[in-house]
């Protein structure tokens, strides 16, 4: 570790605490002259409650600061080598912050059995404290930044082996201020004669072998002369961000996820489909009921076609709920139309001006209403309002392996694909899509796409 990088660490904490501390002490002065949080503003009465500041600074103020800096480093906020983003380190001082305020006031009604002095000090205070803190790491932080730029500080790499760096990875470290990238040695004797010259932070093999002896001496070498050792796994080196890095015992173990879609994300998403979809069904019921008899008088029965996809895992078979809008012998006249199929790119089926469609049928296609119901197949759990859309089982059968990857999530109603492009894709690219979807979710993602899909449908590019 960089000399200079446990110093910026190490300066996390004082400079916590000096946020800690004059936050309390500047609401204190709010408070005790009456100044209100938010100038011109008369909310709230004068303190009566507030005691002296020596026993302030003594019974409050130091704990405190105490309770901050414990609750921060059970955070990692002070990780001498910080890889987290300012936007992770930002939330972490919120919550520090909003867990101080918590365990403030349970220590005082809980074990001391008494109010705090003023809970508006107390409310000022916590914003306070996440105020300062982001300001005063954020100088540190620039601070940091511009000795990095001067080369005070940078971690020197090299990587080495018969295969080259990635272009990833080397874009990565060229554009990451904390790394220096010295460029590619074949072997370890050029790492040698480079070592010789200059001192090297870390080196990077592109092509480990645990049964190599180039290895092993390789890792040796960089042991006994101090020198940081990493290396790109090959198999997964095109997928860096599904990469986990986890414990097996004391055993350092690196696994492979398809999708980040999991944990607390996967309850989040879960949690959002069913409230949204209880809403919609709900306040769309009136619509529900004159689209069912729009089918019926044009139509006749049955209202709704079940249409038989492949769902998550590509194990199961889900029933998609959907507002007739065929004749009601379409799957027979199906055969007579494959030549006429305009995705002859892939196994999916489509055709341009569907004689099996209806004239209510054409309505509703070309306002994507017919897929209303589909909001049941979430609330029941068998979709998700987003994700890639599920096919049919004779379409999944000719799927390729790599193409079986989009069973990692719930199929969904609206995806990448449907804002897109829609019908106007071809398979490989809504494929393409899907899988991006897949590999890159976020909760962000889904209310994008589904912002999205309100204007998809009202331009209707791409509806069949």
């Amino acid at each position: 570790m960089k000399k200079s990088e446990a110093i910026f660490g190490v300066l996390r904490i004082p400079l916590d605490a000096l946020a800690v501390a004059a936050a309390l002490l500047f609401s204190y002065r709010l408070r005790s002259a009456s100044i209100d949080f938010v100038p011109g503003w008369r909310l709230l009465e004068a303190a009566k409650s507030l005691p002296q500041l020596p026993y302030y600074l003594t019974t409050f103020v130091s704990p405190g600061i105490l309770l901050f800096l414990v609750l921060a480093a059970a955070l990692r906020l002070y990780t001498l080598r910080s890889t987290m983003s300012a936007w992770v380190e930002v939330g972490r001082i919120i919550v520090a912050s909003l867990l101080w305020i918590v365990l403030v006031n349970a220590w005082f009604f809980l074990v001391l059995k008494e109010l705090f002095f003023s809970r508006a000090l107390l409310i000022e205070a916590t914003a306070f404290i996440i105020l300062f803190a982001i300001v005063l790491r954020s100088i540190l932080t620039l601070i940091q930044r511009s000795l990095l730029k001067k080369g005070i500080g940078k971690i020197l790499v090299v990587s080495i082996g018969a295969q080259l760096l990635t272009e990833h990875a080397k874009e990565t470290l060229k554009h990451d201020v904390h790394y220096a990238y010295l460029g590619h040695l074949p072997d370890l004797e050029a790492l040698k004669r480079i070592i010789f010259q200059r001192p090297i932070d870390l080196v990077v093999q592109t092509d480990p072998n645990p049964r190599s002896s180039d290895t092993i001496t390789l890792i040796n070498y960089c042991r006994s002369h101090h020198v940081g050792y990493g290396f790109l796994p090959p198999v997964l080196v095109e997928v860096p961000h599904q990469l986990k890095v986890e414990h097996l015992g004391l055993l350092p173990l690196m696994r492979f996820q398809p999708t980040p879609l999991d944990g607390w994300g996967r309850v989040a998403k879960r949690v959002f489909d069913i409230v949204i979809s209880a809403i919609l069904v709900i306040v769309l019921s009136p619509l529900f009921l004159l689209l069912a008899l729009g089918v019926v008088i044009d139509g006749g029965w049955p209202i709704f076609f079940v249409s038989t996809r492949v769902g998550e895992q590509g194990r199961r078979q889900i029933g998609l709920i959907k507002f007739r809008s065929m004749v009601r012998n379409a799957e027979a006249e199906k055969a007579a139309l494959l030549a006429q199929n305009h995705r002859n790119d892939g196994p999916l089926f489509k055709i341009h001006n569907d004689p099996r469609v209806t004239r209510f049928g054409r309505f509703l296609r070309r306002w994507t209403l017919d897929e209303l119901p589909q909001l049941v197949n979430v609330f029941l759990g068998q979709l998700s309002l987003v994700g890639p859309r599920p096919h049919l089982t004779q379409e999944v059968e000719r799927y390729s392996l790599e193409q079986r990857r989009v069973f990692a999530v719930r199929p969904g109603v609206t995806g990448l694909a449907q804002v897109s492009g829609r019908s106007d894709l071809s398979f490989d690219e809504e494929m393409r899509l899907d899988l991006r979807y897949i590999e890159e979710w976020s909760m962000l993602l889904d209310l994008w796409i589904l912002w999205r899909t309100i204007f998809v449908v009202l331009s209707r590019k791409g509806a069949d």
